[in-house]
């Protein structure tokens, strides 16, 4: 039987998808520790253990692979060389060639598997068209929840720590000259999507007034320090602990889901500056779908369905007219298993 797995690491945990020759998902691994700070032996060592468990899961030998995806966090070279990524230590891993180490490394045990190695924001968008367009099979998503429509493209963002992008068009990942592609959450805002000027000052990269500054972790944290210090906010109930602004941050979700005042301002905000970036993406690319990922995806139904509901308001308000006819703005089908599920997908595309 030849087999082919899908392998997202990610600066904290990583994780395994394998599939068959028929492009069924057979496996989904638990996430697993990267151990990026140990350096990459220790990493390639855990995603080793972690492919070799999976395979003894489905009841096949580590020959039966036939070929591997590799995604990680940018910026990287098309071939899998690591830059210098917010996401891993450089020390251990700036100019590392992870790709061509990992593949040495599966190839002492699965000789014939090639591995190829796509950007996280990318491959999120192509394991969610492919899940979508039928490409791949998977019982976690029913064919019956899918729309008959035909899909041809899709920009997909997802809202984490910071804000990934990727793209699928012409139903074929777009990578870029250099593997860069889908950087959606380094282009600019206008003053207007941010509800304070305090708002705005949040470097990301080497720039203010970004997406991501507006639309991530740690954009919510850097709005929710400045709104608990106003007067209108001072006797909130995050401001009677002693955690980090993080953390209070990550507090937010549930709180929300409570009917807490402040949260729900900062969700409706963070939704806003989603559809205005949207909609500069869309003007670019005139997808067929626009997809929302990340932990967004969580938020109780009610929650989502307003935040939805703001972002495509957004979206509406300060698009062309011939621009406002959106109808396919979504969120993930495939949540956190996107990236993992696209490396999977990546590499299919490479055995054909």
């Amino acid at each position: 039987m030849s087999l082919f797995a899908g392998i997202d690491v990610g600066g904290t945990t990583s994780t395994i998808a394998i599939g068959n020759a028929s492009r069924e998902v057979l496996d989904v691994s638990p996430q697993f520790a990267t151990r990026a700070a140990e350096g990459p032996p220790a990493t390639i060592a855990a995603i080793i253990a972690a492919l070799g468990e999976g395979l003894h899961r489905i009841g096949a030998s580590p020959a039966e692979l036939t070929g591997a995806g590799l995604s990680t966090p940018g910026p990287a070279t098309l071939d899998g060389v690591l830059l210098n990524s917010p996401n891993l230590d450089p020390q251990h891993w700036n100019n590392f060639p992870f790709r061509a180490a990992l593949e040495r490394g599966i190839q002492e045990t699965s000789p014939n598997a090639p591995l190829h190695y796509i950007g996280d924001g990318q491959a999120a968008a192509l394991g969610e068209y492919s899940i979508r367009a039928g490409g791949i099979t998977w019982n976690r998503v029913p064919r019956t929840n899918l729309s008959s429509e035909p899909l041809n493209s899709l920009f997909m963002v997802i809202v984490g720590t910071g804000l990934g992008g990727g793209e699928v068009y012409d139903r074929l990942p777009v990578r870029g000259r250099e593997g860069r592609a889908g950087h959606a959450g380094h282009i600019f805002l206008p003053d207007y999507a941010f509800r304070h000027p305090h708002d705005r000052q949040l470097v990301v990269g080497n720039a203010k007034g970004t997406l991501e500054s507006a639309v991530s972790l740690s954009g919510l944290a850097s709005q929710l320090e400045h709104r608990l210090q106003l007067e209108q906010w001072r006797g909130h109930s995050l401001n009677e602990t002693a955690d980090s602004v993080r953390d209070k941050a990550k507090q937010l979700r549930e709180l929300a889901a409570q009917g807490d005042a402040l949260a729900l301002e900062l969700f409706h905000d963070q939704a806003r500056a989603l559809g205005i970036g949207l909609l500069a993406v869309n003007y670019l690319g005139d997808y067929d779908l626009l997809v929302i990922g990340g932990g967004v995806c969580d938020l109780a139904p009610a929650l989502r369905e307003q935040y939805l509901a703001t972002a495509k308001e957004a979206y509406r308000q300060f698009a062309l007219d011939g621009f406002r006819n959106l109808e396919q703005m979504e969120f993930s089908i495939c949540g956190d298993e996107a990236p993992v599920v696209g490396a999977l997908a990546h590499a299919y595309s490479k055995s054909v």
